[in-house]
């Protein structure tokens, strides 16, 4: 069988984007335990659907939605599919803090936006990047946006919220 590295199979050509989407502020843990019925507070929605407009207004769109059932992460989800991120919401049990995110990003295609929680994004990101977990810190309402092409991984953007935000008024 001849080797040929420039025919690449149609396998090898596909292109995922991948936006890994911190929840915004949350109401604050009872008693240093984390629940998933925490709320976003006012200024973690206020916050959220800030850089949603700004995002979407900037051309960032994706085809999935995917989001966290913890309720911070699903109105995080709202908030996006409000602001016209995307077309639709799916939820996923392995956005859950402690779930098995990589096992998520590898069934995808397309251009795809999760939204879960820390440390599990950025560990994710770090892990597909090959650099060491705790070097891509992610705020909440903050997003990683990367892409796979030929099964390479590169960082498109590491983005703050206060980037993206008005600070004008």
């Amino acid at each position: 069988k001849i080797s040929r590295p420039w025919c690449r199979s149609m396998a090898d050509s596909i292109s995922v984007e991948l936006v890994l989407l911190r929840h915004g502020i949350a109401v604050e843990r009872v008693s240093g335990r984390d629940h998933p019925d925490r709320a976003l507070t006012d200024l973690g929605r206020s916050r959220c659907k800030s850089v949603m407009d700004a995002l979407v207004q900037r051309g960032l769109g994706v085809d999935q939605l995917i989001s966290s059932p913890y309720r911070r992460a699903l109105e995080t989800a709202q908030i996006a599919l409000e602001a016209g991120l995307a077309p639709k919401l799916r939820i996923e049990q392995c956005l859950q803090p402690g779930g098995d995110l990589l096992a998520l990003i590898e069934a995808l295609d397309g251009r795809v936006c999760l939204v879960g929680h820390e440390p599990d994004l950025s560990a994710a990101a770090c892990r597909l990047l090959d650099l060491l977990p705790g070097q891509m810190p992610l705020k909440k309402a903050g997003l990683i946006h990367l892409q796979q092409s030929a099964g390479v991984w590169i960082l498109r953007a590491l983005l703050r919220p206060r980037l993206l935000l008005d600070t004008s008024a």
